[in-house]
């Protein structure tokens, strides 16, 4: 369908209305499944994303009832073989017409689910040339499920993820133990094994790409001391330990002339209670980012993103430092 107003179709010139349905992202979602609870919220979108159909024609109309109920709602629904949500991610693949060798592609998207995210990351994954695997990751780019990030600080260093929650979490928790899914009764054991790796691979992941949606999207200009451009992620480069420092979220500005601004930088956490030491940490990388001279940082801010809170130094730090932002869930989520 999308090919019927293509530039060089015969239906271009009598378009009249081309319309354009996105994923819901995670504060629709949130609210399309009658969640309050933001740390619930994160958790289901980071498994369902922000497919509208999930939640009543294949979960059933089941969402979780609170954080007590999050466990048996994946155990009954996500991991259930009778519901329909079970094979829907392997039925999204299937659905590819340009997907022939399909375990090829499977394959390419195993090795993104479990943390490789680079080709040559991929490639030495699977064993196979980086030149191997080129194709498969253009053609899983065009199909939308595989998306490509560029490095904000290094040039041609692209990292890529899973465009899809639902196929992340297939090929993270579901598909390495698959046989034994099939079987009825072997959920819940199966999903008590994989919770360590739920959050690690999938949730830790999926709520640091929430954190770049929230600021791209939903960040107040004045916050960030100007509207965003471009919001992603990099490698800092520290020449004098020969270490690269990540940096979860990095913002850059609209450039009027010279130098682009870099807006803010910031480090997401799940689970840890993040303190003074992520704030110093954030403070040497944005030394470090302006020595290299690429971007203007005359006034750029330092952001620290949680899903478990900060604690009492960095409230201290952020109270007396107006370069420096905690921001929780309920601020992504748009509660206060």
């Amino acid at each position: 369908m999308g090919k019927l107003l293509a530039g060089n179709a015969p239906l271009r010139g009598r378009s009249g209305l081309e319309l354009l349905v996105r994923p819901l992202d995670h504060r629709l979602a949130a609210e399309f499944w009658d969640i309050t609870d933001p740390r619930l919220a994160l958790m289901v979108n980071s498994i369902v994303g922000g497919t509208p159909a999930y939640r009543r024609e294949f979960a059933r109309g089941d969402s979780p009832a609170d954080m007590a109920d999050f466990d048996d709602w994946v155990v009954r629904t996500v991991l259930n073989p009778e519901t329909p949500l079970f094979r829907e991610a392997r039925y999204l693949l299937a659905e590819e017409p340009d997907l022939r060798d399909t375990s090829l592609y499977l394959s390419v998207l195993g090795a993104v689910a479990d943390g490789n995210t680079t080709r040559g990351g991929m490639a030495g994954y699977l064993e196979r040339k980086a030149t191997d695997i080129a194709h498969p990751i253009n053609v899983l780019e065009d199909a939308g499920l595989l998306h490509r990030d560029a490095d904000l600080f290094r040039e041609n260093r692209p990292t890529y993820r899973i465009a899809e929650p639902l196929i992340g979490f297939y090929h993270a928790i579901m598909r390495p133990v698959w046989d034994q899914l099939e079987r009825p009764g072997s959920a819940n054991r199966v999903w008590q094994a994989s919770r360590r790796r739920f959050v690690s691979n999938v949730l830790g992941p999926h709520f640091e790409q929430v954190c770049r949606d929230w600021a791209l999207h939903h960040a107040e200009p004045d916050l960030l001391g100007g509207l965003p451009a471009r919001v992603g992620h990099g490698t800092v480069h520290d020449p004098t330990t020969r270490t690269g420092h990540e940096i979860d979220v990095a913002i850059v500005g609209i450039a009027d002339s010279g130098k682009a601004p870099l807006l803010a930088i910031g480090e997401a956490k799940w689970n840890d209670t993040m303190g003074a030491a992520h704030i110093d940490r954030l403070r040497h990388i944005r030394d470090l980012i302006t020595r290299a001279g690429r971007y203007d940082t005359s006034h750029t801010k330092m952001i620290c993103f949680s899903g478990a809170g900060f604690n009492d130094k960095a409230h201290q730090a952020a109270a007396s430092a107006p370069d420096l932002h905690l921001v929780d869930l309920p601020v992504i989520y748009g509660q206060n």
